[in-house]
């Protein structure tokens, strides 16, 4: 009898960690959602057959290693919980900023190595890191969110140089993604409307192209990827140029005969 693999989601109880357990139990995965939120992880392990609902702050080391007692070494970690503090840089409260810095940036690394020392002393493993376009461009009034995601990506390839060859680290960085803490965004239609314009591929993301992207980096597929960042985004990162005029009267530049 083949043994499924084993995947382990934080802030599995809503948004896109939710997405992320339900594409990786359809893809064949027992899969363990870990969270703060006790009323969400029963609803959503309850969607998801077979499903284990972890109570534990990524934050809380010994609290990981409870629930990794419970469920095992996963074959695939995706450090997914996090939050975020809008607001100015001159006006967020510091605590607002630590916050953000302790469950995105600290609760990754708590979370991470918790995972790698069962992995490297096991069979090894894959770890995904969710990180975002925030973290490859800044945005303005995101308080720690953006700096934090920026941090991960170094992190992701600190985590893959140190655990290699045993255990692979990858990151996925969201774009403007209908879904999870972005839903209020996308709840104005004229928000909405103006976002989607400036995406190239003509569409706001949805969780499920997360997973997916989530999912290839945990595969086999993936087997030769490692401390990599992988931009899942419409294009919409690198087109600023396509929001500047340009003037057609320079189409003929540099065809001159020389």
């Amino acid at each position: 009898m083949t043994t499924r693999p084993s995947l382990l989601v934080t802030g599995g109880a809503a948004g896109l960690g939710a997405s992320i357990g339900r594409a990786a139990a359809d893809a064949g995965y027992r899969v363990g959602l870990l969270d703060v939120d006790t009323a969400g992880l029963a609803r959503v392990t309850a969607e998801i057959p077979g499903a284990i609902g972890l109570a534990a702050s990524t934050t809380d080391a010994v609290a990981v290693h409870a629930a990794l007692d419970e469920f095992g070494t996963p074959d695939v970690l995706v450090n997914n919980a996090g939050i975020v503090r809008f607001g100015p840089l001159v006006d967020i409260a510091e605590q607002d900023w630590r916050d953000a810095v302790d469950v995105n940036l600290t609760g990754t690394f708590v979370t991470g190595r918790a995972v790698a020392r069962r992995m490297l002393a096991g069979d090894g493993g894959a770890i995904v890191n969710i990180s975002s376009m925030n973290g490859v461009a800044a945005g303005m009034y995101s308080g720690a969110y953006g700096p934090t995601k920026a941090a991960i990506g170094l992190l992701t390839e600190q985590m893959a140089l140190e655990w290699a060859p045993t255990v692979r680290v990858n990151a996925v960085a969201p774009g403007l993604i209908d879904a999870g803490m972005s839903e209020a965004v996308y709840a104005d239609p004229a928000t909405r409307t103006a976002r989607e314009q400036r995406v190239p591929l003509g569409r706001l993301g949805r969780a499920e192209d997360v997973a997916a992207a989530v999912l290839w980096l945990a595969s086999s597929d993936a087997g030769y990827v490692t401390g990599q960042t992988l931009l899942v985004d419409g294009g919409v990162t690198g087109a600023i140029i396509t929001t500047l005029p340009r003037p057609q009267s320079v189409d003929g530049v540099g065809h001159e005969p020389t």
